[in-house]
């Protein structure tokens, strides 16, 4: 029987992760935040009071296993000047599906059946929630794109109102073989999955290892001089008594010039593999380093091999 894995983020780099982990016999169950509340998503959470659809559905593409012009479908965004102006064809299904269901959870079962999803796709709540930051300098912000634009150090962050988190949510992480904390946005995609106190008493109670697979580049304002024994320690912070058991760190070195655009034009910088700060944590460390048209990227299919061999 296959591994079960829990996948716990949300947004580009838990997509990016998924595409990489489904070629490999395991059982994946991806938790997604559903706080985004930006450009079509936004709109549509506003309109319909559901949780947000933009990180689902890009999860759902990372899963599916039928043809790429279901891809380009369901990202397809509508242009010229009607009401459907930004809106994203699968943004537009999922809002369809969960008010034909009733709800987030089989709407998303429903699509899944449809485009063969390699894996179980849930949200962490069914409900329209607001994620809330409190700065460095002690101001308030409410919303994930407000947070996410804000030129401001983030202290914390936690939601509007606690949520109600969905029960299929918890089953998974009780029977997971690994609790995966995906690559993304700290505070913004993977941080919100450990805020409710529910998530982390079940991973209290769970036997699963806890897995992290850190970022390669720093975000302006939520990580700047980050190392990776910074991004580890900030997720414990929102964990309960279970902390952090693996962490995926890159070693493997970028071009110069290539880390110099990236500083230069968007104020990021390598997060730097420091050891001696995680003596108590289980290091994988590999040359994870692709870059596609200048762009650095995760080896997500090293990432998952080396996730995979952590399994057996």
């Amino acid at each position: 029987m296959d591994k079960k894995v829990v996948v716990l983020g949300g947004g580009t780099g838990m997509s990016t992760l998924l595409r990489g982990l489904k070629k490999f016999p395991v059982s994946i169950t991806a938790v997604v935040s559903v706080c985004d509340d930006g450009r079509s998503t936004g709109r549509l959470r506003e309109e319909f009071q559901i949780p947000a659809v933009g990180d689902i559905r890009q999860v759902i593409i990372a899963l599916s296993e039928t043809e790429p012009l279901f891809e380009q479908l369901l990202d397809y965004r509508f242009e010229g000047t009607s009401d459907l102006k930004g809106h994203a064809v699968g943004n537009l299904l999922l809002t369809a599906l969960c008010n034909i269901s009733k709800n987030m959870s089989d709407g998303i079962e429903q699509i899944g059946t449809v485009l063969k999803l390699k894996g179980k796709v849930l949200p962490l709540t069914e409900e329209n929630v607001t994620l809330m930051a409190e700065m460095t300098d002690h101001s308030i912000i409410e919303g994930e794109h407000h947070i996410t634009e804000s030129s401001k150090v983030i202290e914390r962050v936690y939601y509007k109102q606690e949520p109600k988190i969905n029960e299929k949510v918890l089953t998974s992480i009780k029977e997971a073989d690994l609790i995966l904390l995906s690559m993304g946005s700290l505070y913004t995609s993977i941080i919100p999955n450990l805020i409710p106190k529910e998530i982390r008493d079940t991973i209290d109670k769970s036997s699963a290892k806890i897995m992290y697979v850190c970022n390669m580049m720093t975000q302006p304002g939520e990580t700047d001089g980050f190392k990776v024994s910074h991004h580890v320690q900030k997720l414990n912070e929102y964990l309960g008594k279970r902390k952090i058991d693996v962490v995926l760190a890159n070693k493997g070195k970028i071009k110069k010039e290539i880390l110099t655009r990236y500083e230069t034009k968007e104020q990021k910088d390598i997060v730097a593999l420091d050891r001696k700060n995680m003596q108590k944590v289980k290091i994988i460390a590999s040359d994870y380093v692709k870059i596609e048209n200048n762009v650095i990227r995760h080896d997500v299919d090293r990432v998952s091999l080396d996730i995979f061999s952590y399994l057996l």
